[in-house]
C-alpha cells in the first residue's frame, strides 16, 4: 500500500519522534511505501529513515523551493512546481493517508483530504494519529462540527482517530483488505 503521511519537518522531542519511528518501522516491515513531502529534515527524516531501515520504499514529493532539503536516496522523488501541485501529487500517489503531528502545512493537507472525502471525491482511508494528545482540540472541534450539523457525513466516515501507531496501521490495512 502507498501510505501518504502528512507531518512536520521540524525537529521535535522524543514524545513525538518515538511514535513516528514506531509507525515508520511498522510501515516498512509491512512492505508498504511511504509517500511523503520528500524532506530529509526533522520528523520527515525520522519517518523516512525508519521506513527505509525496515525495508519499505520511499516515494517523495518535494517542491522547487524546498528541493535542497529533498532526501537523497529515495526510491522515487518528484519535484512539484508549487505547494498546491505537491499536495495534489501526494494524494494522487497514495492509497491511504495518515496525519501526524505538524503545523499549518500539515493542517492544510489534512483539511483538504477531509474536504475531498466529504464531497465524495475520494474514498481513501484517513487516519489522524493523535500522538501525545496533540490533536485532542481538533478532535473536539470536529465533534462539535458534527453535533451542530456542519458535516454532511458522520465523522467516523471522514477520519479514524488513532492514539497509537499500531492502531493506525491496523485500521489502514483492514480498510484496504491487506490484513
Amino acid at each position: 500500500m502507498n501510505i501518504c503521511v502528512f507531518l512536520s519537518a521540524a525537529d521535535l522531542d522524543e514524545r513525538y519522534t518515538r511514535p513516528a519511528r514506531e509507525f515508520a518501522e511498522l510501515l516498512g516491515k509491512g512492505e508498504h511505501t511511504l509517500v511523503w513531502g520528500g524532506s530529509d529534515v526533522g520528523l520527515m527524516k525520522v519517518v523516512a529513515d525508519g521506513v527505509q531501515e525496515a525495508g519499505g520504499r520511499l516515494l517523495g514529493v518535494s517542491v522547487e523551493f524546498l528541493a535542497a532539503k529533498a532526501r537523497p536516496g529515495a526510491d522515487e522523488m518528484v519535484i512539484a512546481g508549487d505547494l498546491a501541485e505537491r499536495k495534489a501529487l501526494l494524494l494522487e500517489k497514495a492509497d491511504a493517508v495518515v496525519i501526524m503531528v505538524g503545523g499549518t502545512g500539515t493542517l492544510d493537507e489534512a483539511t483538504e483530504i477531509l474536504e475531498l472525502k466529504k464531497h465524495g471525491h475520494t474514498d481513501k482511508p484517513v487516519v489522524l494519529l493523535n500522538t501525545a494528545g496533540f490533536y485532542d482540540g481538533l478532535k473536539e472541534q470536529f465533534r462539535r462540527m458534527e453535533d451542530e450539523g456542519f458535516l454532511p457525513l458522520p465523522l467516523t466516515e471522514l477520519v479514524f482517530f488513532a492514539e497509537e501507531p499500531v492502531g493506525a496501521l491496523a485500521y489502514l490495512e483492514e480498510s484496504q483488505g491487506t490484513q
